[in-house]
């Protein structure tokens, strides 16, 4: 018995799992208020089987009576989304905030914001956040147009490590849209119409796509693979 336990736990090192993170519970607690900031992506994902109301929907379906508040804006940057963190989500007095911020900075080329000033918008937001008492889970952007080694992507990719690395060294909860967005593409039939499987234009989600970042959003809150299945099952029926 003692040596099968003790493989048990090798193996759950092994796969850089220890036997307490194994039994993580889900972060999120009763009554509590999640912010969700970011773009238009953050915004569309406020309607009915956008990502952000799936995400509470499904939270409230386990009792939890979350309120949500929702700070999405179209067009939105790394610097404009730090000039408004105040009035827009601190000053609501949320527990949680989910950050999604990184496909305009490149997407919108010259008028985007470059890597360095980035970085320094986006560690102020989360160390604004961390001092006012709000907890974070960092999001990494999801592709553009759908096609990982399109331009865009390929300068996106920095970003997203970045935000990476920012959520270790902060302690952040952390989803990688990006490499959920990237396995899902995998999965879809070879005559499926390019482009467009995940989202309705190569950026903004369509029913698939907010499934995809729900579900990310989930597993990284605390549910299980199991959990999250029997929630897009519930989402289908809507």
């Amino acid at each position: 018995m003692i040596r099968l336990v003790l493989t048990a736990a090798l193996l759950l090192n092994c796969f850089g799992i220890s036997p307490l993170e194994a039994k993580e519970k889900l972060r999120v607690t009763k009554g509590q208020k999640i912010a969700f900031l970011g773009d238009s992506i953050t915004a569309a994902g406020a309607r009915t089987n956008g990502y952000c109301e799936l995400v509470v929907r499904t939270l409230n379906a386990h009792s939890l009576e979350i309120t949500p508040h929702f700070a999405g804006i179209s067009g939105h940057k790394s610097n404009q989304m730090l000039a408004r963190l105040e009035k827009d989500v601190l000053s609501h007095k949320p527990d949680w905030m989910t950050l999604s911020c990184g496909v305009n900075d490149v997407w919108h080329g010259d008028r985007g914001v470059a890597l360095g000033p980035y970085k320094q918008n986006i560690t102020a937001i989360v160390d604004r956040a961390h001092a006012a008492g709000v907890k974070v889970m960092i999001l990494t952007s999801t592709m553009i147009r759908e096609d990982q080694a399109n331009d865009l992507n390929q300068k996106l990719a920095p970003y997203n490590e970045f935000l990476k690395e920012l959520a270790k060294q902060k302690k952040c909860l952390f989803a990688d849209l990006n490499a959920d967005m990237q396995e899902a593409l995998k999965h879809f039939p070879e005559d499926a119409p390019k482009g467009k499987q995940l989202t309705s234009d190569g950026v903004h989600m369509n029913v698939l796509g907010n499934y995809m970042m729900a579900k990310g959003v989930l597993k990284a809150f605390g549910l299980t693979d199991k959990e999250v299945a029997a929630a897009e099952s519930e989402w289908a029926k809507k």
